[in-house]
């Protein structure tokens, strides 16, 4: 993908049309160059595999796991997937995990949350092992990311971070000495965003937003780039942002049977960079999980 460079303040007015961070062609293009890299491992008698473990009938958690072995059938990698009914107990949960620490052809899995009513989400992800924790949201693999400071990682990376990172990156979006608003504090977005912008070869100034922060309005006017990660309807505002900022659309909620993110469409007209949402981020998640997988089957 061609590179566009992005010159923070170079953008006078507000009558402009915001550049799409476009997530389908950017993980389009990682596949391909995934797909590649399987098949050197091949070569090599190595076959990466994904299993994943989904407990219950939610009808978005089948599409989300059924798009992910669609993923994996794209560049090859093997597909291995456990599927077991809401009535399932923990020990079911518990034993299907242990299966999938032990399975050789699985080189990275998923549990799909949520989890059924009453089974703790947290206790499940910790029994996975590190080395094959395909989400790279193990305690284990957190904890070296709050550790490390060189960009240098050698455990896998949170996927819709990675992906952000990744999707500004291909896009000639510069992060060094950039000012970020990153608003949502949760575990698989916000958190660990904010510990990746803030390495060594991204080396941006990360400022983590939340319901108790007293001027978010006013952070996002300073930010070279906002990330709204919180599935609140349109919440930022198009008079909150820099002219120029790249912004980047990651909640999502459901307004009258349609999917709507947490940016205003307004934004468009003022920012010079905006990912869709649907088709910015969320193929860019995927495609780093694909990642994560072809790595661990690499090391």
């Amino acid at each position: 993908m061609q590179k566009q460079k992005h010159s923070y303040g170079s953008w006078p007015g507000k009558s402009l049309t915001a550049i799409a961070l476009d997530g389908l062609a950017t993980a389009a293009q990682i596949k391909r160059e995934l797909s590649l890299e399987v098949e050197k491992l091949r070569g090599q008698g190595i076959t990466p595999g994904l299993g994943t473990l989904l407990v219950g009938d939610d009808p978005g958690s089948h599409s989300y796991v059924g798009g992910k072995h669609r993923d994996c059938a794209e560049v090859g990698i093997e597909s291995i997937r456990i599927d077991l009914p809401a009535s399932a107990t923990e020990a079911d949960v518990r034993a299907a995990i242990s299966d999938l620490n032990s399975a050789s052809e699985v080189t990275g899995y998923i549990v799909q949350l949520p989890l059924p009513f009453g089974m703790g989400a947290n206790q499940m992800l910790e029994l996975i092992d590190h080395k094959k924790d395909a989400d790279g949201l193990h305690p284990e693999n957190l904890g070296k990311l709050v550790m490390n400071a060189t960009g240098k990682f050698d455990s896998p990376l949170p996927c819709t971070p990675n992906g952000i990172i990744e999707l500004l990156r291909r896009h000639g979006v510069e992060t060094k000495g950039a000012e970020v608003a990153v608003i949502g504090r949760g575990l698989t977005v916000g958190r660990p965003l904010g510990l990746l912008l803030s390495n060594r070869g991204v080396d941006a100034t990360p400022t983590l937003l939340h319901s108790a922060s007293s001027d978010i309005a006013g952070a996002v006017r300073r930010s070279d780039i906002v990330v709204a990660a919180i599935g609140s309807p349109h919440f930022v505002k198009p008079e909150w942002v820099k002219p120029g900022a790249a912004v980047l659309d990651v909640g999502i909620s459901r307004v009258d049977g349609k999917l709507v993110g947490d940016v205003d469409p307004g934004v468009a007209e003022v920012a010079g960079y905006l990912s869709p949402n649907p088709g910015g981020v969320g193929p860019m998640t995927r495609a780093m999980l694909l990642k994560n997988v072809v790595e661990m089957a690499r090391a």
